[in-house]
């Protein structure tokens, strides 16, 4: 198998463009990566590439499930295993490119997935509901700190996953998630940009989100039902609250800047702390070239660990 190219880091960042141009550099296709991504009619939320866009590079793993279903890591990793198989059979290099790290990492890396109890679940969610996510993640913490301080207190279904998989196995997340090694030969290449142009760039999207239609987009989908993962996403949220009337425009789309900024930061903090990954400014007028010379001493096993976010090397 040909070494696996990842192209990860922060929303907003240029890493489908990145990607469909190693694709084609290197005589590959594209594999998504993105958990909201995976899912049919969220689009314009996603900056999803049309088809138009994907004309040029084969795609994997974009329109895969309704709106409604709810995505798995687990699922994930299955399907994902398979496309990569695909291509190696077919002598074709396989491109990953997204900003759900855990997904990345499900791919690429060994990992454990405990089982799953239905009624355990329906339990647990209920009180989240009940109780609110805060205190089941007190709970959290009583039980593995260390755990409890790697999920945000406001995120209900890792929280409620960790109490699950505690429920089941008499242990929690912390192990689930293994070393930083790869299974799958590979080489991260992350994509960073000031923080100034990281926040244009996000205000940039969502505007042309909004142009493009994104409350059409969410109206349309809310009519046929969503999944608890589709509903939260960043914009997605913010505008279902603008339809139900508890919010209105200018503050769902201030809210989508804020809420996409806040996950800018979220996923350079994953990324960030994985030290396989190869930083390069996004902004770089000779970033295509940068990315082949990493993926070619990749190849030749003289590339280094890893490197400092980009945001680092700046002074941002």
């Amino acid at each position: 198998m040909s070494i696996v190219v990842a192209v990860v880091g922060p929303t907003a960042t240029g890493k489908s463009d990145l990607a469909i141009a190693l694709a084609r550099a290197l005589g590959g296709d594209v594999v998504n990566a993105d958990a909201l991504q995976l899912y049919r009619g969220m689009d314009v939320g996603t900056a999803k590439l049309s088809q138009a866009g994907r004309a040029e590079v084969r795609h994997h793993l974009l329109d895969v499930l309704e709106p409604d279903e709810d995505a798995s890591v687990a699922w994930f990793r299955q399907a994902g295993r398979a496309v990569l198989a695909e291509l190696s059979a077919q002598g074709r290099r396989a491109v990953v490119a997204g900003g759900s790290g855990l997904y990345v990492r499900a791919l690429l890396d060994p990992m454990d997935f405990p089982g799953t109890d239905p009624l355990v679940r329906a339990a647990l969610e209920e009180r989240a509901e009940r109780e609110g996510p805060g205190l089941l993640h007190d709970e959290l913490t009583r039980l593995d700190p260390v755990a409890a301080a790697g999920i945000d207190r406001r995120n209900t279904r890792r929280v409620v996953r960790a109490l699950e998989v505690h429920a089941l196995t008499g242990r929690v997340s912390t192990g689930v998630l293994p070393r930083y090694r790869y299974e799958i030969p590979a080489v991260q290449i992350g994509l960073d940009l000031d923080r100034a142009a990281l926040d244009a760039a996000i205000e940039a999207r969502v505007d042309r989100m909004w142009a493009a239609g994104l409350v059409d987009e969410v109206r349309a989908l809310a009519a046929h039902g969503m999944s608890r993962t589709a509903a939260r996403a960043v914009g997605y949220a913010q505008v279902l609250d603008l339809l139900a009337g508890s919010s209105d425009e200018a503050a769902a789309r201030a809210a989508t800047v804020v809420g996409t900024r806040r996950l800018a930061r979220k996923q350079m903090g994953w990324f960030g702390r994985d030290p396989r990954v190869h930083w390069l400014d996004a902004a770089s007028p000779n970033l295509v070239d940068e990315a082949l010379d990493l993926v070619a001493r990749a190849e030749a096993g003289t590339l280094a660990e890893g490197s400092e976010p980009v945001r680092r090397v700046l002074g941002s």
